[in-house]
């Protein structure tokens, strides 16, 4: 059954940015337990308020690009969709990390820990998942755009 594919293109580009946009909800509730200092907020969070506020911005930012690139309508090849929907929520996941394990965060003055190694393997994964998904989606848009235009000239001259 490869039709329902083709009839819903780019399905998991709308099902992450739902998913992202809730876990975004989650973390705003979070960002007003931190705020007045609601317990267990601060214990689970001992990183930076910043991060936390970084990672729900940044799944917002994820969620209104995957629902653009949907919006295109422009079917992408799977792997250019997968890698945005994972790369969407890997990259906003960097700042929760920090958030969550200060040792990750290289703006706090620590001496040298093991998950620095960890996080930044990571974020090089991350960081190169949500480039290939989102540079190759958008160069398949970009043609898109351009042979729409280049059907339409046809149309309007009647060739």
């Amino acid at each position: 059954m490869n039709d329902a594919r083709e009839t819903r293109p780019n399905l998991v580009l709308l099902q992450a940015a739902c998913l992202w946009i809730l876990l975004a909800l989650v973390l705003a509730w979070c960002l007003i337990g931190l705020a007045y200092q609601v317990e267990p907020f601060p214990a689970v969070f001992p990183g930076k308020y910043t991060r936390v506020l970084q990672a729900h911005l940044d799944l917002l930012i994820m969620s209104a690009l995957l629902l653009g690139f949907y919006g295109s309508r422009v079917h992408l090849p799977w792997p250019s969709a997968w890698a945005m929907a994972i790369g969407g929520f890997t990259n906003s996941s960097l700042f929760l990390l920090m958030a969550l394990f200060p040792t990750m965060d290289p703006t706090i003055e620590q001496g040298p820990h093991w998950s620095q190694g960890v996080y930044e393997t990571y974020q090089f994964l991350s960081l190169t998942l949500t480039t290939f998904g989102f540079a190759t989606a958008s160069i398949w848009v970009f043609r898109g755009t351009l042979q729409r235009a280049a059907s339409g000239a046809r149309d309007s001259t009647g060739g």
